[in-house]
């Protein structure tokens, strides 16, 4: 149907002249088209002409800078995570592709849509050993969900809305474009650009539950005596905030989270029980799930951290799985009922269902969580307070608590932060407002990340938390930080060694320490130097009064903390305490 015929309930016009278009020009359209308003990237040769269409033209994208292409991957990652819209990231051929991965791969696997475009060079120049040369659909095949080169100018747009289609349908994930140099300079039809509107954010075109499901769901919910909920990043990522509440308050249904559910509901909720999983659970959470009859899988892979190596739940509970890919559900556990749907839908479906039901049975969620929480905070209380030398990481966590916004936002890198921030800083709403990258747990992704989020989520107050082991991945970035005066503050915690591999070595190798240990940075120093204000902690005491100053600070700010290694800490990791 020509253009013109086309409804535009979906679809959003934005090209109207018979001129012809180049690739490039044409790219920047389709984006604007998407309602795209950032970009992140680096530049490169194969680029230039991508780069000359974004300098002439008035299309209001705003292009960030990075100083590699991981972190502009990292940072089209957190924005993505924040706005509800796909991220979009881009880099040169060559060595800009091959460093993008580690970022497109984190968000595929952690369901995030992220766009990565990387320029290439010409069709005409394959095979003749062209600087740079790659076979770019090979190489990010397997790590995202869908991709292919633009080789054809004409084609680019229709390319354009497949990449939007699979990234913000079904189960959301990473695409790759590949733009050939010559794709840039070829012209493109403009009666193609158009946009399918409800691709423009995430999850589009969810899939309802099966009605038979659910009224199996229902039977066995009825029947239950101590059922519990284990939210995953599903239900953060289908906004099903206000249906799982009103599913918990029905039957009085304990909620307990993975490290990336967080926020699937406020943690002060009374029927909140926190994260469960041998990353940042601990054995009074461990218990509500281990005497469940009934186990609710919602959005949730039921992987290894989350089951504790599929110890807990046993593989005797009763489970219920929903999920928006079939291919998660029973690949660990024996399900009783299967639920292919967005979890928003199905928690709906599931609320209107049980509703209907006469003779419901309280699960006792409120005492069985408060017991949980009080556990876990009578553990947690003597160390927060402590005065001990080296920090206590606890000290940092809770002095944050006492200080942050509600609506603030932290990301966390793996290592020192992730279980201390997921097990201890009791989330006081629902909603997206932790952030840490639990696909692959690459080093380096705090710092970028929080740089997204705060350009998706610019009002609030954006807190990069990180060990001195990922800084040394990531502080190149820091000059992006000053050169954007994003007010992002980052808190460092310095104990000079790659601690959770040395924890590893000490809890299960006999303590055989070998390799793990680095001279210690002074990275205020570093910070200082790139220009961001920074200070150096080592006096629990200091610690408010520094966190005070750096928190109403209008710019970039770093805290450097003399921390208390893992491997000699309280750490809430099962497999080190055990």
């Amino acid at each position: 149907m020509p253009a013109s015929g086309r409804s535009r309930a979906g679809q959003a016009l934005v090209q109207q002249s018979t001129n012809q278009l180049v690739g490039a020009e044409a790219l920047v359209r389709m984006l604007k088209a998407y309602k795209v308003t950032d970009v992140f990237g680096l530049c490169g040769d194969t680029s230039l002409p991508l780069y000359d269409v974004l300098a002439r033209q008035d299309h209001g994208i705003r292009h960030f800078l990075t100083r590699d292409e991981r972190h502009a991957a990292y940072m089209a990652d957190g924005y993505a995570r924040v706005t509800g819209k796909p991220g979009v990231c881009e880099g040169p051929s060559g060595g800009g592709a091959t460093y993008m991965l580690p970022g497109v791969v984190e968000a595929n696997e952690s369901s995030i849509p992220v766009l990565a475009i990387t320029s290439d060079v010409a069709t005409t120049s394959r095979g003749r050993y062209p600087l740079t040369e790659l076979d770019q659909t090979a190489l990010f095949r397997p790590v995202t969900k869908w991709n292919a080169s633009l080789d054809d100018a004409a084609r680019l747009p229709a390319m354009v809305r497949q990449a939007f289609r699979a990234m913000t349908t079904g189960r959301p994930g990473a695409v790759h474009l590949a733009l050939p140099f010559n794709t840039q300079k070829s012209e493109t039809d403009p009666a193609e650009i158009w946009a399918e509107e409800r691709h423009c954010s995430y999850p589009s075109e969810p899939a309802g539950p099966d009605p038979d499901a659910i009224a199996e769901a229902v039977q066995i919910l009825k029947a239950a005596r101590s059922a519990v909920a284990i939210c995953g990043g599903g239900p953060i990522i289908a906004g099903a905030f206000a249906e799982l509440r009103r599913l918990a308050d029905l039957i009085e249904l304990p909620v307990a989270t993975t490290v990336s559910g967080q926020g699937a509901i406020a943690e002060t909720d009374p029927l909140a029980v926190g994260v469960v999983g041998s990353n940042g659970g601990n054995p009074a959470t461990r218990a509500v799930v281990d005497s469940a009859d009934v186990v609710l899988f919602i959005g949730c892979r039921a992987g290894s951290v989350t089951t504790e190596r599929w110890r807990s739940p046993g593989k005797d509970k009763t489970i219920i799985h929903i999920d928006s890919d079939a291919m998660v559900i029973s690949a660990n556990y024996p399900t009783a009922v299967a639920i292919c749907a967005d979890a928003r839908l199905a928690l709906a479906a599931l609320a209107d269902a049980l509703e209907a039901e006469t003779g419901l049975i309280a699960q006792e969620g409120v005492r069985r969580a408060k017991a949980a929480w009080d556990a876990k905070l009578g553990d947690f209380a003597p160390l927060a307070a402590s005065n001990e030398t080296p920090i206590r990481p606890e000290r940092v966590v809770a002095t944050l608590a006492g200080l942050l916004d509600d609506d603030a936002i932290v990301v966390a890198d793996p290592g020192t932060p992730c279980p201390y921030f997921s097990a201890h800083y009791r989330w006081p709403r629902a909603g997206r407002n932790f952030i840490t990258n639990r696909a692959h747990g690459a080093l380096g992704y705090a710092l970028a990340a929080a740089m997204g989020a705060h350009v998706g989520r610019p009002a609030v107050k954006t807190v990069a938390v990180m060990g001195d082991g990922s800084f040394g991945f990531c502080c190149g970035e820091l000059e992006t930080l000053l050169r954007y005066r994003m007010p992002i503050t980052c808190i460092v915690f310095s104990n000079a060694t790659f601690g959770w591999i040395k924890a590893g070595q000490k809890a299960g190798f006999g303590a055989r320490f070998y390799n793990v240990d680095f001279n210690r940075t002074d990275h205020a120093a570093v910070a200082n130097a790139f220009g961001v204000k920074s200070w150096r902690v080592e006096n629990p005491g200091e610690l408010e009064v520094v966190l005070r100053q750096v928190l109403v600070h209008d710019g970039p700010t770093l805290v450097d903390v003399i921390s208390q290694p893992l491997h000699e800490a309280a750490a809430p990791v099962s497999e080190w305490v055990a």
